[in-house]
């Protein structure tokens, strides 16, 4: 009589399941904390490159959309949370190695950060609320003293952006019992695709023709750069393991082909990269409000994915790991 030992409990499929905990709250999140992170390092470039006539939007109102998108995104995770009263527990301790709790402080930390880049252009961006501000003052000195600092402040903005936009990926890349979720490319894909929408939602709302152009340009770069990483991302998954190859399955032949092809890599960076060619050399300028929500769109999509196929994958094939018989009596 043949016998077989189970010397670990992740034989059974009910321990290390297939996880379906984080749904659309988390992708929205994820989107949100990128869009925040390309607002923020925008704003400051163009306040550091002392571009105010050419990207007038940029330079004066943009910064407002940080704070108002971060709040967005922290709104949906907090729905998200199984035990929502025990949040304040993230800042109770700070662990080292925890990239959760390295985001939960970088949370924090860019609230006055983005507060102080709004005050040091409010009285140009926003001339109908700086008296409100200016008729105090305290209110006086703080404009006066953001206004004399914007440099400062934009610097400050800029690693701190670039350190948010990396986190959103590197938050799914430490999960390493996670085979799709399991490269070193998410932290860079991540921050790029931010950059990327960041550029994008300038490009749709700014009203100036030369910053339109000029945040057009900043997306065609970065759309390229993000297919280049999308393509490192799929190489590091396909010259990975057995289970990396499982997963990489899913968008190549599997359940999410269609959404990661078509949605996220052809309607969310093909075609807006052709439609922002076009539109630079003069054509396409009547549909030149479609790249840019198609860049947006995709930004979700790409977050979307990650998260569904990530949680599907596991490093354990319990099909042709054990024997069948066996797990099915187990499962009884």
């Amino acid at each position: 009589m043949k016998e077989e030992l189970f010397v670990t409990a992740r034989s059974n499929a009910l321990i290390d399941p297939s996880l379906h905990i984080w749904t659309w709250e988390v992708a929205m999140y994820l989107f949100l904390g990128g869009l925040t992170a390309g607002i923020m390092v925008f704003a400051a470039i163009i306040a550091l490159l002392n571009k105010d006539e050419e990207a007038p939007f940029a330079a004066t109102k943009l910064a407002l959309l940080a704070p108002i998108a971060l709040s967005l995104g922290m709104t949906t995770l907090f729905l998200d949370l199984e035990h929502k009263l025990y949040v304040f527990r993230f800042y109770t301790s700070f662990q080292v190695l925890s990239p959760m709790s390295w985001g939960a402080w970088i949370l924090i930390v860019i609230y006055p950060v983005s507060i102080l880049q709004i005050l040091s252009t409010l009285r140009s961006g926003y001339p109908q609320a700086s008296p409100y501000v200016d008729r105090f003052a305290i209110g006086r000195q703080v404009l006066d003293w953001c206004a004399a600092n914007r440099r400062p402040i934009a610097m400050t903005a800029i690693p701190f952006g670039i350190a948010l936009g990396i986190y959103t990926g590197i938050l799914l890349s430490a999960f390493s019992a996670r085979p799709f979720w399991n490269s070193g490319v998410l932290g860079p894909l991540f921050l790029v695709s931010g950059m990327s929408t960041a550029a994008a939602l300038v490009a749709l709302v700014a009203r100036k023709h030369s910053e339109k152009v000029l945040f057009t340009r900043f997306d065609l770069v970065l759309i390229a750069a993000e297919l280049a990483l999308v393509a490192l991302f799929i190489i590091n998954l396909a010259s990975g393991t057995e289970q990396q190859l499982v997963a990489l399955d899913s968008i190549m032949s599997g359940p999410y082909t269609l959404v990661f092809w078509v949605l996220f890599v052809g309607v969310g960076l093909l075609i807006p990269l052709v439609l922002e060619l076009l539109e630079i050399r003069g054509f396409a300028r009547r549909v030149a409000i479609v790249a840019p929500v198609f860049v947006l769109l995709g930004g979700y999509v790409l977050r979307q994915v990650m998260i569904d196929i990530g949680q599907e994958s596991t490093w354990t094939q319990y099909d042709t790991q054990y024997n069948a018989e066996l797990l099915q009596r187990l499962h009884e």
